[in-house]
């Protein structure tokens, strides 16, 4: 998915280019990128890089126009502002990992194989992507009013998708005791999202042995058998005892000064 045709004199209203755009909705290879389309990328991959070493809210354009060589009236040229490249950022990498995904699993019925294939496209992509999933996973929240929401919605989309794998899994297990489905979801996104702190794409595991290790995970624990029910209640009478770093159980308003 390529945001390749939003013309400079339109930036003022990103989404609805989003909407009107068929090269937006249609990728094309890497050969069909105009020199236009070529430049925007190589703005948001060293964007990418940048706000994912320093975060975004300490970056400045002036950082990204040194980066780039792109002057400021240039980079502005292909951006309005920051915010925008965040944006263009965000929804490109969900666009692409979404659609790339949807292709992978046409016409596959089978929940544990659809798992499979989702944890693969997710972990492959993400792996050669390393910035951009920080980015993703760090600045979720630094987009404001539409741009938010645009985002947010392609973020609904591909969690839903994933519940509803995890959902199909469970409906053929209807005999043994179910996972929460929320919980499940989340867990499994904060295993895939947090490869981005320890996962040397360049190291001896690689990216098809990293998928298959957590998809094994995922799907049978690290102990196949699980914890044994008397392990459970022990954890259970626990939980009521105070664990809090301070020693009382609730925030108290601090003493008066003399």
């Amino acid at each position: 998915m390529y945001l390749s045709d939003i013309s400079p004199e339109d930036h003022g209203q990103p989404e609805n280019n989003l909407k009107q755009n068929p090269r937006i909705q249609n990728p094309r290879s890497a050969s069909d990128l105009s020199r236009y389309d070529q430049k925007l990328e190589f703005i948001l991959q060293t964007a990418a890089r940048i706000f994912a070493e320093k975060s975004y809210h300490s970056t400045s354009m002036r950082e990204i126009s040194r980066a780039t060589e792109v002057s400021l009236a240039g980079l502005y040229h292909y951006c309005k502002s920051k915010e925008e490249l965040l944006f263009l950022i965000q929804v490109n990498c969900f666009g692409r990992v979404l659609e790339r995904l949807e292709e992978q699993l046409h016409e596959v019925e089978d929940p544990v194989v659809r798992l499979r294939i989702f944890i693969e496209n997710h972990l492959s992509f993400f792996a050669a992507n390393m910035a951009e999933m920080k980015v993703l996973s760090h600045e979720a929240e630094s987009l404001q009013g539409d741009l938010h929401a645009h985002v947010s919605t392609r973020k609904d989309k591909y969690t839903k998708l994933a519940r509803k794998i995890l959902r199909e899994l469970q409906e053929q297990q209807s005999d043994k005791q179910q996972i929460d489905l929320t919980v499940a979801t989340y867990a499994l996104f904060g295993m895939l999202n947090w490869i981005y702190n320890w996962y040397d794409p360049h190291g001896k595991l690689n990216v098809a042995d990293l998928a298959h290790n957590m998809t094994q995970l995922f799907l049978g624990g690290f102990l196949r058998n699980g914890a044994e029910d008397g392990e459970c209640l022990i954890l259970t009478k626990r939980m009521g005892e105070n664990v809090s770093v301070w020693r009382g159980h609730q925030l108290e308003k601090a003493p008066r000064s003399r």
